[in-house]
């Protein structure tokens, strides 16, 4: 097969016209190279607003410790749920390709929209010197309408985006041929690696232009970057494989559970042939794939029971009942990750409140506290490759798996590192307010003779964790969706993000309202010198390590699900019958 170059993919993908496209003429890495350039400069506008938005929306707005953390929580959460809507549209209307054309019309709108808010006086309350912002002016209804209507037409146009342009990189690699099925292994790390990189940039540079230049032009880059990443896209067009848009997955899982209920009472018969499917001739003309039926969540199998009545809200085919199934036994996963998603909201909240407390100057140059953030990203590069050049290489000498370890098993590392940050977290708080109180800064709030890097271990673990749990996540949810719903699935780890912030949100909320009861003084206030963030992040690491048991149960239970093409089977037989030099000779970047 790796010499029939000319020959058409069997995976059913289509150029725009819809007509079948030849492997030597489209997809692979050359028409991934577009899609990873575009997503370092569109991570790198995302994150350039993101990252110091906690920093604006306190010392431009004046907004307090609590609603300000909320507000970006909040705002990063609907960021990453829309993704579900941009997903429906994708799979059911307009396909990926257009469906992620028009929503960055609707970014780049909201984008502009941000910058000129940041850009005018008149847009934002005069300023304050007040550290405890109890005697500054409060933005205006008006104002606040700008600014937080630009941060939300941005986030509706990031829904469109989000799901479909990590799971258009994917679809270039051909699942029924090993080679391009190897090369889709490695996609997804080096997909993480150019967000990463262009959230690098953001955190860096772009953080220090707004906190030292201005945020008119700290927001206006970002902006002209967002163009330049969709004008690269735009380039690629030519080289892109598509797949054609294959109904609403909702209403095809709808009718599932729906006929599976009218016929609860219906047996479900010993022999599989006898369930309604149809011919595989019917699935080869639209470029599908046939699904074999699976004993579990054996309930749902009443729905492809022959009655005589062929209502498709009352008989619907194997296929379809398996592809509800995949679908379904994934939200067990999902779950799991709410919590680890709670805590990465805390790196753009609290944790950049916090180093705006400490000793920031390196010299006569003085750091940007969200520029912290940008040893998560460094961390996470240096993680991501020797995890895909080292540590998958070594792993596949004993487990012959061309993955190293399964998924769900990198995922795990990734929540026993999270544990580990929230107690670091902890002890390096407890430190900081041993120090203030030492000096004599519990009250007024003052700086504290700390230098910020004492945060370093926290943000560097952070990356780690990420490199494990973030990745395999994001792998996981498009790998395991069924082939007419990847962009359900790939929607599925960003919608773990959304609810995480949302959660962070009523997390922080919910504490700091609690522990101020009875006349105490509460964990979370405006000043952070006087808080008790040591005990949240206590909190958080207990948190952590129940929804940690809660993982390994759902883990134990979780039965991936069957491969589509044979190339997983013939990637493990060649593991199995070689042996390994170095990482190249399965996923090597051709």
């Amino acid at each position: 097969m790796e010499n029939g170059l000319d020959e058409c993919t069997q995976d059913g993908t289509v150029d725009l016209k819809g007509k079948p496209v030849l492997r030597s003429k489209r997809g692979g890495w050359r028409a991934c190279s577009f899609v990873v350039v575009y997503e370092v400069f569109e991570r790198m506008a995302y994150y350039g607003i993101s990252s110091n938005l906690v920093v604006y929306l306190t010392k431009k707005l004046h907004e307090g410790t609590v609603r300000s953390s909320n507000n970006v929580t909040n705002w990063v959460g609907t960021i990453w749920m829309t993704p579900i809507l941009g997903a429906y549209v994708a799979d059911a209307h307009l396909g990926r390709y257009w469906t992620f054309l028009a929503a960055s019309v609707i970014y780049l709108s909201g984008m502009s929209l941000l910058t000129l808010s940041v850009s005018l006086p008149a847009l934002r309350p005069p300023p304050c010197k007040d550290a405890t912002l109890d005697t500054c002016r409060k933005a205006s209804t008006m104002q606040l309408a700008v600014f937080f209507g630009a941060l939300y037409t941005l986030a509706v146009g990031t829904g469109g985006t989000k799901p479909n342009i990590s799971t258009i990189g994917a679809d270039q690699f051909d699942d029924f041929h090993p080679k391009e099925k190897a090369h889709k292994l490695s996609f997804f790390n080096w997909w993480m690696f150019s967000i990463f990189f262009g959230t690098l940039f953001a955190n860096t540079v772009l953080v220090y232009i707004q906190d030292n230049v201005g945020w008119a032009l700290g927001y206006g880059l970002p902006t002209i970057g967002l163009l330049i990443s969709v004008a690269i896209f735009l380039a690629g067009t030519p080289f892109y494989r598509h797949r054609q848009p294959t109904g609403s997955p909702f209403t095809r899982m709808a009718k599932v559970i729906v006929a599976a209920l009218r016929k609860s009472k219906v047996s479900v018969p010993n022999d599989p042939k006898e369930l309604y499917e149809l011919d595989l001739e019917e699935y080869a003309k639209g470029g599908k794939f046939r699904i074999d039926s699976t004993p579990t969540l054996r309930f749902l199998n009443k729905a492809a029971v022959k009655t005589g009545r062929t209502d498709p809200w009352m008989l619907c085919s194997v296929t379809q009942v398996e592809e509800t199934k995949q679908m379904l036994r994934m939200i067990p996963i999902l779950i799991a990750t709410f919590v680890p998603s709670t805590m990465v909201a805390q790196i753009n909240t609290l944790f950049v409140k916090q180093g705006t407390t400490l000793d920031r100057k390196i010299g006569s140059f003085k750091i940007p506290p969200a520029s912290l953030g940008g040893f998560v990203t460094l961390s996470m590069l240096v993680s991501v490759v020797l995890y895909d050049r080292f540590f998958v290489s070594i792993a596949r000498r004993w487990t012959k798996n061309p993955r190293g370890i399964t998924l769900l098993q990198r995922m795990g590392i990734g929540l026993v590192f999270h544990i580990i940050i929230m107690i670091a977290a902890s002890l390096i708080e407890r430190h900081r307010l041993s120090v203030a109180r030492e000096h004599g800064l519990v009250e007024n709030g003052g700086q504290i003779p700390l230098t910020i890097f004492i945060f370093l271990p926290q943000f560097v673990l952070m990356g780690v964790a990420d490199a494990f749990l973030e990745v395999a996540k994001l792998e996981f949810f498009y790998d395991q969706a069924p082939e007419s719903m990847k962009s359900l699935g790939t929607s599925y780890s960003t919608t773990s993000l959304g609810i995480g912030n949302f959660l962070s949100s009523f997390l922080l909320s919910t504490v700091s309202d609690i522990t101020k009861k009875h006349g105490h003084r509460g964990w979370i206030l405006n000043n952070l010198n006087a808080s008790h963030l040591d005990y949240y992040y206590a909190f958080f690491a207990i948190l952590n390590f129940l929804n940690f048991i809660f993982f390994l149960i759902v883990n134990r239970l979780y039965v991936y699900k069957a491969e589509v093409s044979d190339s997983m089977e013939v990637l493990a037989e060649e593991l199995k019958g070689m042996t390994l030099t170095g990482p190249n000779q399965v996923s090597s970047h051709e």
